[in-house]
Protein backbone atom coordinates (compact mmCIF):
# COMPACT_ATOMS: atom_id res chain seq x y z
CA UNK A 1 0.00 0.00 0.00
CA UNK A 2 2.77 2.44 0.89
CA UNK A 3 4.18 2.10 -2.61
CA UNK A 4 1.03 3.75 -4.00
CA UNK A 5 0.39 6.45 -1.35
CA UNK A 6 1.92 9.11 -3.57
CA UNK A 7 -0.23 8.22 -6.60
CA UNK A 8 -2.60 11.16 -6.53
CA UNK A 9 -0.01 13.63 -5.24
CA UNK A 10 2.05 12.95 -8.33
CA UNK A 11 -0.93 13.30 -10.65
CA UNK A 12 -1.66 16.77 -9.33
CA UNK A 13 2.01 17.78 -9.34
CA UNK A 14 2.78 16.69 -12.88
CA UNK A 15 -0.47 18.05 -14.29
CA UNK A 16 1.30 21.41 -14.35
CA UNK A 17 4.12 20.05 -16.50
CA UNK A 18 2.05 17.80 -18.76
CA UNK A 19 -0.38 20.58 -19.65
CA UNK A 20 -0.35 21.39 -23.31
CA UNK A 21 2.11 18.66 -24.28
CA UNK A 22 0.40 16.27 -26.64
CA UNK A 23 1.27 12.67 -25.70
CA UNK A 24 1.75 11.77 -29.37
CA UNK A 25 3.42 15.01 -30.40
CA UNK A 26 6.75 14.26 -32.08
CA UNK A 27 7.78 17.88 -32.56
CA UNK A 28 10.70 19.22 -30.52
CA UNK A 29 9.89 22.13 -28.22
CA UNK A 30 12.44 24.85 -27.59
CA UNK A 31 14.47 24.10 -24.48
CA UNK A 32 13.52 26.28 -21.51
CA UNK A 33 15.85 26.52 -18.53
CA UNK A 34 12.97 27.77 -16.39
CA UNK A 35 10.70 24.85 -17.26
CA UNK A 36 13.57 22.39 -16.91
CA UNK A 37 14.34 23.79 -13.48
CA UNK A 38 10.69 23.54 -12.46
CA UNK A 39 10.40 19.99 -13.74
CA UNK A 40 13.62 18.63 -12.25
CA UNK A 41 13.38 20.66 -9.05
CA UNK A 42 9.76 19.70 -8.52
CA UNK A 43 10.53 16.06 -9.26
CA UNK A 44 13.43 16.06 -6.83
CA UNK A 45 11.28 17.72 -4.17
CA UNK A 46 8.56 15.14 -4.65
CA UNK A 47 11.10 12.30 -4.56
CA UNK A 48 12.83 13.47 -1.39
CA UNK A 49 9.66 14.59 0.33
CA UNK A 50 7.75 11.37 -0.32
CA UNK A 51 10.61 9.14 0.81
CA UNK A 52 11.07 11.26 3.92
CA UNK A 53 7.36 11.03 4.61
CA UNK A 54 7.40 7.26 4.19
CA UNK A 55 10.34 6.99 6.57
CA UNK A 56 8.64 9.16 9.16
CA UNK A 57 5.10 7.80 8.93
CA UNK A 58 5.45 4.22 7.72
CA UNK A 59 8.79 2.87 8.91
CA UNK A 60 9.23 4.72 12.20
CA UNK A 61 7.54 2.07 14.37
CA UNK A 62 9.20 -0.87 12.61
CA UNK A 63 12.48 -2.60 13.44
CA UNK A 64 15.54 -1.55 11.48
CA UNK A 65 17.90 -4.28 10.35
CA UNK A 66 20.55 -5.06 7.74
CA UNK A 67 19.66 -5.26 4.07
CA UNK A 68 17.71 -8.45 3.45
CA UNK A 69 15.46 -10.03 0.83
CA UNK A 70 11.98 -11.45 1.23
CA UNK A 71 9.80 -13.68 -0.94
CA UNK A 72 6.26 -12.32 -1.18
CA UNK A 73 5.42 -13.79 -4.56
CA UNK A 74 2.33 -15.61 -3.29
CA UNK A 75 0.75 -12.54 -1.68
CA UNK A 76 -2.49 -10.97 -2.92
CA UNK A 77 -2.57 -13.32 -5.93
CA UNK A 78 0.09 -11.08 -7.52
CA UNK A 79 -2.23 -8.09 -7.89
CA UNK A 80 0.29 -6.01 -5.95
CA UNK A 81 2.97 -6.86 -8.54
CA UNK A 82 0.78 -5.52 -11.31
CA UNK A 83 0.38 -2.41 -9.14
CA UNK A 84 4.16 -2.01 -8.93
CA UNK A 85 4.48 -2.22 -12.71
CA UNK A 86 1.63 0.22 -13.22
CA UNK A 87 3.08 2.73 -10.77
CA UNK A 88 6.44 2.68 -12.58
CA UNK A 89 4.70 3.03 -15.95
CA UNK A 90 2.59 5.92 -14.66
CA UNK A 91 5.40 7.79 -12.91
CA UNK A 92 7.65 7.26 -15.92
CA UNK A 93 5.04 8.56 -18.32
CA UNK A 94 4.53 11.68 -16.25
CA UNK A 95 8.27 12.17 -15.89
CA UNK A 96 8.74 11.79 -19.62
CA UNK A 97 6.03 14.32 -20.38
CA UNK A 98 7.51 16.83 -17.95
CA UNK A 99 10.87 16.58 -19.74
CA UNK A 100 9.20 17.10 -23.12
CA UNK A 101 7.35 20.08 -21.67
CA UNK A 102 10.72 21.60 -20.74
CA UNK A 103 12.04 21.11 -24.27
CA UNK A 104 14.48 18.28 -23.49
CA UNK A 105 15.33 16.17 -26.56
CA UNK A 106 13.00 13.27 -27.23
CA UNK A 107 15.41 10.42 -26.47
CA UNK A 108 16.64 12.03 -23.26
CA UNK A 109 13.05 12.70 -22.19
CA UNK A 110 12.18 9.06 -22.81
CA UNK A 111 15.22 7.58 -21.08
CA UNK A 112 15.68 9.93 -18.13
CA UNK A 113 12.11 11.05 -17.59
CA UNK A 114 10.73 7.60 -18.33
CA UNK A 115 13.02 6.07 -15.69
CA UNK A 116 11.61 8.21 -12.88
CA UNK A 117 9.12 5.54 -11.81
CA UNK A 118 11.73 2.79 -11.61
CA UNK A 119 14.09 5.09 -9.68
CA UNK A 120 11.40 6.02 -7.19
CA UNK A 121 10.08 2.48 -6.63
CA UNK A 122 13.61 1.05 -6.36
CA UNK A 123 14.34 3.58 -3.62
CA UNK A 124 11.23 2.42 -1.76
CA UNK A 125 12.37 -1.18 -2.17
CA UNK A 126 15.75 -0.31 -0.64
CA UNK A 127 13.96 1.23 2.33
CA UNK A 128 11.92 -1.98 2.68
CA UNK A 129 15.14 -4.00 2.66
CA UNK A 130 16.35 -2.34 5.86
CA UNK A 131 13.31 -3.16 7.99
CA UNK A 132 12.57 -6.51 9.59
CA UNK A 133 8.86 -6.38 8.84
CA UNK A 134 9.42 -5.93 5.12
CA UNK A 135 12.51 -6.77 3.08
CA UNK A 136 13.35 -6.19 -0.57
CA UNK A 137 11.28 -8.33 -2.91
CA UNK A 138 12.98 -9.63 -6.08
CA UNK A 139 9.62 -9.95 -7.81
CA UNK A 140 8.77 -6.36 -6.90
CA UNK A 141 11.99 -5.33 -8.63
CA UNK A 142 11.05 -7.37 -11.70
CA UNK A 143 7.60 -5.79 -11.73
CA UNK A 144 9.10 -2.30 -11.38
CA UNK A 145 11.44 -2.90 -14.30
CA UNK A 146 8.68 -4.34 -16.49
CA UNK A 147 6.55 -1.22 -16.09
CA UNK A 148 9.45 1.06 -16.98
CA UNK A 149 10.52 -1.09 -19.92
CA UNK A 150 7.00 -1.22 -21.33
CA UNK A 151 6.96 2.57 -21.49
CA UNK A 152 10.54 3.26 -22.58
CA UNK A 153 10.80 0.35 -25.01
CA UNK A 154 7.74 1.41 -26.99
CA UNK A 155 8.81 5.05 -27.12
CA UNK A 156 12.24 4.13 -28.46
CA UNK A 157 10.94 1.52 -30.91
CA UNK A 158 7.69 3.10 -32.13
CA UNK A 159 7.81 6.71 -30.84
CA UNK A 160 4.40 6.11 -29.24
CA UNK A 161 2.53 3.78 -26.92
CA UNK A 162 0.90 1.04 -28.98
CA UNK A 163 0.07 -0.81 -25.76
CA UNK A 164 -1.02 1.37 -22.85
CA UNK A 165 -0.95 0.13 -19.26
CA UNK A 166 -4.22 1.09 -17.55
CA UNK A 167 -6.00 0.72 -14.23
CA UNK A 168 -9.58 0.44 -13.09
CA UNK A 169 -11.25 0.03 -9.71
CA UNK A 170 -14.68 -0.74 -8.31
CA UNK A 171 -15.63 -0.91 -4.60
CA UNK A 172 -16.27 -4.37 -3.17
CA UNK A 173 -18.22 -5.54 -0.15
CA UNK A 174 -15.17 -7.40 1.16
CA UNK A 175 -13.74 -4.28 2.78
CA UNK A 176 -16.64 -4.47 5.24
CA UNK A 177 -15.10 -7.64 6.69
CA UNK A 178 -11.58 -6.26 7.13
CA UNK A 179 -11.53 -2.45 6.85
CA UNK A 180 -8.22 -2.41 8.75
CA UNK A 181 -6.60 -4.31 5.86
CA UNK A 182 -8.73 -3.43 2.82
CA UNK A 183 -9.38 0.20 3.69
CA UNK A 184 -12.16 2.06 5.42
CA UNK A 185 -12.54 5.35 3.56
CA UNK A 186 -13.04 5.31 -0.25
CA UNK A 187 -9.53 6.62 -0.97
CA UNK A 188 -8.01 3.94 1.26
CA UNK A 189 -10.02 1.25 -0.52
CA UNK A 190 -8.73 2.46 -3.88
CA UNK A 191 -5.15 1.55 -2.99
CA UNK A 192 -5.68 -1.17 -0.36
CA UNK A 193 -8.58 -3.31 -1.60
CA UNK A 194 -6.90 -5.44 -4.24
CA UNK A 195 -10.20 -7.22 -4.84
CA UNK A 196 -11.52 -4.20 -6.73
CA UNK A 197 -8.41 -3.47 -8.78
CA UNK A 198 -8.00 -4.53 -12.40
CA UNK A 199 -4.90 -3.90 -14.50
CA UNK A 200 -5.15 -3.70 -18.28
CA UNK A 201 -2.94 -3.84 -21.34
CA UNK A 202 -4.80 -1.79 -23.92
CA UNK A 203 -3.79 -2.29 -27.57
CA UNK A 204 -4.47 0.43 -30.14
CA UNK A 205 -5.94 -1.36 -33.15
CA UNK A 206 -5.11 1.30 -35.72
CA UNK A 207 -1.44 1.19 -34.69
CA UNK A 208 -1.38 -2.51 -35.59
CA UNK A 209 -3.72 -2.47 -38.61
CA UNK A 210 -2.45 0.78 -40.03
CA UNK A 211 -4.08 0.43 -43.46
CA UNK A 212 -7.56 -0.37 -42.18
CA UNK A 213 -9.07 3.10 -42.55
CA UNK A 214 -12.42 1.98 -41.15
CA UNK A 215 -10.85 1.59 -37.70
CA UNK A 216 -11.07 4.77 -35.59
CA UNK A 217 -7.70 6.02 -34.31
CA UNK A 218 -8.99 5.91 -30.74
CA UNK A 219 -10.32 2.31 -30.69
CA UNK A 220 -8.46 -0.19 -28.50
CA UNK A 221 -8.92 -3.76 -27.37
CA UNK A 222 -7.82 -4.53 -23.81
CA UNK A 223 -6.98 -7.57 -21.75
CA UNK A 224 -7.28 -7.30 -17.97
CA UNK A 225 -6.28 -9.20 -14.85
CA UNK A 226 -7.91 -9.11 -11.43
CA UNK A 227 -8.62 -11.31 -8.42
CA UNK A 228 -11.34 -11.64 -5.81
CA UNK A 229 -12.00 -13.16 -2.42
CA UNK A 230 -8.84 -11.93 -0.71
CA UNK A 231 -9.25 -11.02 2.95
CA UNK A 232 -5.50 -11.34 3.50
CA UNK A 233 -2.29 -11.52 1.55
CA UNK A 234 -1.52 -15.24 1.38
CA UNK A 235 -4.68 -16.72 2.89
CA UNK A 236 -8.01 -15.67 4.34
CA UNK A 237 -8.12 -15.38 8.10
CA UNK A 238 -11.13 -16.80 9.92
CA UNK A 239 -11.71 -13.84 12.24
CA UNK A 240 -11.62 -10.06 11.91
CA UNK A 241 -9.73 -7.60 14.10
CA UNK A 242 -12.48 -7.74 16.75
CA UNK A 243 -12.53 -11.54 16.84
CA UNK A 244 -15.76 -11.92 14.89
CA UNK A 245 -16.03 -15.03 12.72
CA UNK A 246 -15.62 -14.34 8.99
CA UNK A 247 -17.51 -16.28 6.30
CA UNK A 248 -15.60 -18.66 4.00
CA UNK A 249 -14.86 -16.89 0.71
CA UNK A 250 -13.29 -18.44 -2.40
CA UNK A 251 -10.17 -16.78 -3.73
CA UNK A 252 -9.93 -16.76 -7.52
CA UNK A 253 -8.35 -14.96 -10.46
CA UNK A 254 -10.27 -13.33 -13.29
CA UNK A 255 -9.24 -12.46 -16.84
CA UNK A 256 -11.06 -9.84 -18.87
CA UNK A 257 -11.50 -8.94 -22.52
CA UNK A 258 -12.97 -5.59 -23.47
CA UNK A 259 -12.90 -2.71 -25.89
CA UNK A 260 -11.27 0.51 -24.73
CA UNK A 261 -10.72 4.10 -25.82
CA UNK A 262 -7.30 5.65 -26.45
CA UNK A 263 -8.15 9.23 -25.61
CA UNK A 264 -4.63 10.38 -26.46
CA UNK A 265 -5.41 9.67 -30.12
CA UNK A 266 -8.26 12.20 -30.20
CA UNK A 267 -7.03 15.25 -32.06
CA UNK A 268 -7.66 18.65 -30.48
CA UNK A 269 -5.97 22.04 -30.42
CA UNK A 270 -7.37 22.83 -27.00
CA UNK A 271 -4.53 22.71 -24.48
CA UNK A 272 -6.83 21.98 -21.56
CA UNK A 273 -8.46 19.04 -23.34
CA UNK A 274 -5.05 17.62 -24.19
CA UNK A 275 -4.23 17.48 -20.50
CA UNK A 276 -7.63 16.04 -19.63
CA UNK A 277 -7.29 13.30 -22.25
CA UNK A 278 -3.75 12.52 -21.08
CA UNK A 279 -4.82 11.87 -17.49
CA UNK A 280 -8.09 10.12 -18.33
CA UNK A 281 -6.13 7.76 -20.55
CA UNK A 282 -4.33 6.40 -17.49
CA UNK A 283 -7.51 4.52 -16.54
CA UNK A 284 -9.56 1.96 -18.43
CA UNK A 285 -12.73 3.35 -19.99
CA UNK A 286 -15.81 1.41 -18.74
CA UNK A 287 -17.18 -0.59 -21.69
CA UNK A 288 -18.82 -4.00 -22.25
CA UNK A 289 -16.50 -6.71 -20.91
CA UNK A 290 -16.28 -10.51 -20.88
CA UNK A 291 -14.85 -12.13 -17.75
CA UNK A 292 -13.29 -15.59 -17.52
CA UNK A 293 -12.48 -16.74 -13.98
CA UNK A 294 -10.91 -19.68 -12.19
CA UNK A 295 -14.29 -20.87 -10.96
CA UNK A 296 -15.03 -21.90 -14.53
CA UNK A 297 -17.48 -19.06 -15.07
CA UNK A 298 -17.85 -16.81 -18.08
CA UNK A 299 -19.59 -13.55 -17.29
CA UNK A 300 -20.69 -10.60 -19.40
CA UNK A 301 -20.58 -7.11 -17.88
CA UNK A 302 -22.44 -4.35 -19.70
CA UNK A 303 -20.01 -1.82 -18.20
CA UNK A 304 -17.04 -3.02 -16.20
CA UNK A 305 -14.72 -0.76 -14.25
Amino acid sequence: MKNQLSFFILLVFFSIFAKGQSPIDTTQREFSKLKFGLATGGGALFYAGTLTGLYTVWYQDNHKTNFHWTNDNDGWMQIDKFGHAYTCYLFGKLGMQSMKWAGVSRNKSVIYGGSFGVLFMTSVEILDAHYLEWGASPMDMVANASGGLLLIGQELAFKKQIVTYKFSFHPTELQNYRPDILGDAPMEQLVEDYNGQTFWLSLNLRSVFRHQKYLPNWLNIAGGYGAYGMLGGKYNTTRDIDGNLLPPIDRYRSYYLSFDLDLEKIQTNNEFLKSVFFFLNLIKFPLPTVEFNELGQTKFHAFYF
